[in-house]
């Protein structure tokens, strides 16, 4: 069945066995997140359902979940909408990402070892190959990757999954794809290496704080 002009094969049905509640939310909250379900999209349980496979109870759930989360509004009488965020809201996004991911650089500056030095230096490797080869999606891939081994490093699960959170909320508004991203990675791998933890701190401030700035927000329709 059709589902409003989403490409075939862009949802797939799911596997089993597993949980099905979990793998019907992780599978609409990657569609949000990645925008291949556009912010301001109606959202038909029924349609959602037919697409994954799934009754129309596990898709109800995942949206209930997502819209505590606040990827999905629930509109009295209306239905289920894709979120449309305000630019007072992905300003304040970037602000507690800066803040979270600061201190996750200054943690992992104190903590790391050679083995996720290692690591860190193989995935900027990755993205400076994906920009060099203009891959959008492998430099996207590989940066969230290396942000998201940053904040393993530092050694704070809480502060890794609140971070991780974060990440996928900001990801759906600018693509960090330019040269400069990568060569502030590469200061910050140079920061940790020598558990500087106040020029770790330095760095990934400034990296996340101008993210905003240098890198325009994707268009939200």
């Amino acid at each position: 069945m059709p589902f409003n002009g989403l490409p075939q094969g862009t949802v797939p049905k799911l596997e089993r066995p597993g949980p099905l509640r979990e793998q019907v939310y992780q599978a609409l909250l990657e569609l949000v997140s990645s925008r291949t379900l556009r912010p301001g999209r109606h959202l038909v349980e029924s349609e959602l359902a037919a697409r994954l496979g799934v009754s129309r109870q596990p898709v109800h759930e995942a949206l209930q979940r997502l819209n505590a989360e606040g990827w999905v509004d629930l509109r009295p009488a209306q239905g289920a909408f894709v979120h449309e965020p305000t630019g007072v809201e992905t300003d304040q996004l970037f602000v507690v990402r800066a803040l979270l991911e600061t201190e996750g650089a200054r943690l992992a500056a104190v903590g790391a070892s050679a083995d996720g030095l290692a690591r860190l230096d193989s995935l900027c490797a990755t993205g400076e190959a994906a920009v060099a080869a203009d891959d959008v999606e492998g430099a996207v891939a590989a940066n969230a990757t290396f942000h998201a081994c940053v904040m393993e490093l530092a050694g704070n699960a809480v502060l890794a999954d609140l971070a991780a959170h974060v990440e996928n909320r900001v990801r759906r508004y600018y693509t960090p794809v330019v040269h400069q991203a990568w060569v502030e990675h590469r200061e910050l791998i140079a920061a940790i290496a020598d558990r500087d933890d106040t020029r770790a701190q330095q760095v990934m401030r400034a990296h996340t704080q101008d993210t905003r700035v240098r890198f325009p927000p994707r268009p939200v329709r």
